[in-house]
């Protein structure tokens, strides 16, 4: 199904919530970073007959929208400074990356809990600084909101929906092992066949690797927690003045946005309230600038190559180098978005560059391979102008998408801590020479 027919789709369903004949009043509880460009996506279609409210933290690191944008933004005073935000989101993503990896299974997941967790203390004191403001709320319930739109990786909306007494549609990836989608929506995932979310596992499994498969369930199910949902349910509980859950609440949402498609998922069971919506934000290629275009147009006929980490950051000075090492041996002109001390080992090949335009590179007819995190957003870009990747996966959703990528024929994948320069130059060459 084509983007816009998903697109077309996705607001027909929306517009159930709006009365006749009249544009609506939406109100967004979002996420930062790569979330939030989903979320916008979905916002920029809204504001175009709607009226939309996004409430956001007065410390926040990536809400922000053009200038020419209708969205109107409600803000709060948040209790975490700007700088206590970065450096949770930074130190977070620093031991997913460079410290779990060498851990023990269970080592691992203690320590991924341990993460999430902070994650949870943050986005509950975000909570509590809407919920137990007056004025705040008093405005918010004679706004009269049509529906609620809300990544519920930041929990809140769920009870911010109940109080305002308003529909509610989250937008997801999923969560770790998709409790939520199971236990609070109602999505039934056989671990028969259906691969646990962040287990690594295809649908072609063994039957060893089913017996891990249900290992992974039973963790997820029975010892690791997203959220510290006894502090959850209290706080539930004491805003609402009558017992209730995290479980319960988060049940209550009518609509589950999810953000990938049946080009990447594995077959599975559905519901009529879940829509996968994978590569909304996906868009033919821009023209490129002049300096950028010269570069791509001077690689001839082995096309160029593009390279991007995302909001990771800098690497380590050895990792750089073994990567720059690799990239200067392969005959494709090289993009590389890079923050850090240029590498010592980079080819005249390759150009260095802190943002690139990676969609309309991607969409280039001179591209011909995308290295990648996994991050969803730029698989879905990769998947929408056919390019193969080489995924070098880091953390979160990025091992899962990448095994699906793999699984499909459409890419390979990399170890970021244990690959050497020969190994990124073997599986650029396999994806762009050889079959998958």
């Amino acid at each position: 199904m084509s983007v816009k027919m998903t697109a077309a789709l996705l607001l027909l369903q929306l517009s159930g919530f709006f009365g006749s004949g009249s544009g609506g009043k939406v109100l967004l509880w979002p996420m930062e970073y790569s979330h939030w460009l989903n979320l916008k996506v979905i916002l920029e279609e809204l504001v175009k007959k709607h009226e939309v409210t996004v409430l956001r933290p007065s410390a926040s690191l990536s809400y922000e929208v053009d200038n020419t944008s209708t969205i109107e933004f409600e803000t709060y005073p948040s209790s975490y400074s700007m700088a206590g935000v970065e450096e949770l989101f930074i130190e977070s993503i620093r031991k997913q990356i460079y410290e779990m990896p060498k851990k023990s299974f269970w080592r691992y997941f203690s320590m991924l809990q341990e993460v999430v967790w902070k994650y949870s203390d943050y986005f509950e004191s975000l909570c509590k600084d809407v919920v137990f403001k007056k004025e705040l709320m008093t405005k918010l319930y004679n706004s009269s909101f049509d529906v609620m739109v809300a990544d519920p990786f930041i929990l809140c909306s769920d009870l911010l929906a109940e109080i305002l007494k308003t529909p509610l549609v989250y937008s997801l990836r999923f969560f770790p092992g998709s409790t939520y989608e199971k236990y609070s929506g109602g999505l039934p995932l056989p671990p028969s066949y259906v691969p646990v979310a962040m287990s690594e596992l295809s649908d072609q499994m063994t039957f060893m690797e089913r017996v891990q498969n249900v290992i992974y369930m039973l963790c997820f199910d029975f010892w690791f927690q997203t959220f510290n949902e006894k502090k959850w349910n209290q706080l539930y509980s004491e805003v609402l003045g009558r017992p209730t859950t995290l479980t319960e609440l988060m049940g209550k949402a009518d609509i589950w946005l999810i953000r990938t498609n049946w080009d990447l998922e594995f077959p599975h069971p559905l519901l009529p309230n879940f829509d996968y919506v994978g590569g909304l934000h996906c868009r033919p290629a821009k023209p490129l600038p002049k300096e950028i275009k010269d570069f791509v147009q001077s690689s001839g006929e082995h096309g160029v190559v593009v390279f991007s980490l995302s909001m990771v950051g800098t690497l380590t000075e050895e990792r750089a180098n073994v990567i720059a090492a690799g990239l200067a041996q392969i005959p494709q002109k090289v993009f590389w978005q890079f923050e850090g001390n240029k590498p010592n080992t980079l080819g005249s090949n390759t150009q260095l560059y802190k943002w690139i335009s990676q969609n309309d590179l991607l969409g280039h007819p001179k591209t011909r391979a995308f290295i990648t995190h996994g991050g969803t957003n730029g698989i879905y870009e990769a998947i929408y102008h056919g390019i193969p990747v080489v995924g070098i996966p880091l953390f979160g959703d990025q091992f899962d998408n990448v095994v699906h990528m793999k699984t499909k024929g459409a890419g390979v994948r990399l170890d970021l801590l244990t690959m050497f320069s020969a190994d990124l130059v073997n599986a650029l060459k396999t994806i762009t020479n050889d079959p998958l």
